[in-house]
């Protein structure tokens, strides 16, 4: 499906950075975007680096001039940034704000849009991100493939459970970071750990890319644990002190988070 001719960003914070950066990566998926100026350093740095960037300080121009929005505004102040614009029926709305629900949005816009809600990561400034979106919707869908892939959820559980697993994000980079903190207090140079490591997590992310359909990540642990060998030794301990345990109970509380 083809992307709209216009694009409208209200909030230019980091993801609205990516989607942009993403969108106009050459060759460039849409003509125009429109981005508010209310981060003077991000929209000035998009234009700077952008022909197609329009900079508008005006958010209802915005939501006039493009037929597709984008409201990736911080969660503590997207009800008083919503609430006085005037959508128009039908407009396609896609909402990147955290921890807030579909009926929020809904009575906010006070107008009968195509509201989709959607987790960018910021990956997809390389068009590399996966991107949770709900409910599924063709047009959103087309947005985010172009920026990488998309899971469309059918029901808001699966959209919850997804924006959960998404919080992985900190520990993932600061696993390595403790692990870079190890090799060095042994002797290692931190930049070479952070190179190894980065290319073995990459490896392991291409492993389980090609694994094909059905795979379980817990066979490949297996395949990759030698009985007896020292991968075996690392889960084993993991797991045995606590390490999965305390994963669940961290899931289940930005789980709870997100539901409230």
């Amino acid at each position: 499906m083809p992307l709209p001719e216009k694009i409208g960003f209200i909030g230019t914070g980091a993801i609205t950075d990516a989607m942009v950066r993403g969108l106009l990566a050459e060759p460039a998926a849409v003509p125009h975007v429109v981005v508010s100026r209310r981060n003077a350093d991000v929209s000035a740095k998009l234009a700077a680096d952008f022909p197609q960037v329009l900079i508008s300080s005006d958010n209802q121009a915005i939501v006039e001039g493009c037929n597709t929005l984008v409201l990736a505004i911080r969660p503590q102040i997207a009800e008083e940034v919503v609430r006085p614009l005037r959508f128009r029926d039908g407009q396609t709305v896609i909402s990147v704000v955290a921890a807030t629900g579909r009926s929020c949005l809904m009575q906010w816009i006070g107008g009968d849009v195509r509201l989709t809600q959607a987790i960018p990561l910021p990956f997809v400034a390389r068009r590399k991100g996966v991107t949770a979106v709900y409910p599924p919707d063709a047009d959103t869908a087309a947005v985010f493939t172009t920026l990488g892939s998309v899971v469309e959820c059918e029901t808001k559980t699966e959209y919850d459970l997804l924006a959960a697993a998404s919080a992985l994000v900190a520990t993932y980079f600061g696993f390595m970071h403790r692990t870079t903190e190890w090799l060095a207090e042994h002797g290692l140079p931190k930049e070479k750990g952070r190179a190894y490591l980065a290319l073995l997590f990459a490896g392991m992310s291409e492993t389980a890319l090609h694994a094909g359909k059905g795979f379980d990540f817990i066979n490949l642990s297996r395949e990759f644990a030698t009985k007896g060998g020292l991968n075996e030794q690392v889960f084993q301990d993991f797991d045995g002190s606590g390490g999965s345990n305390a994963l669940r109970r961290a899931l289940d509380r930005v789980l709870e988070r997100i539901t409230q």
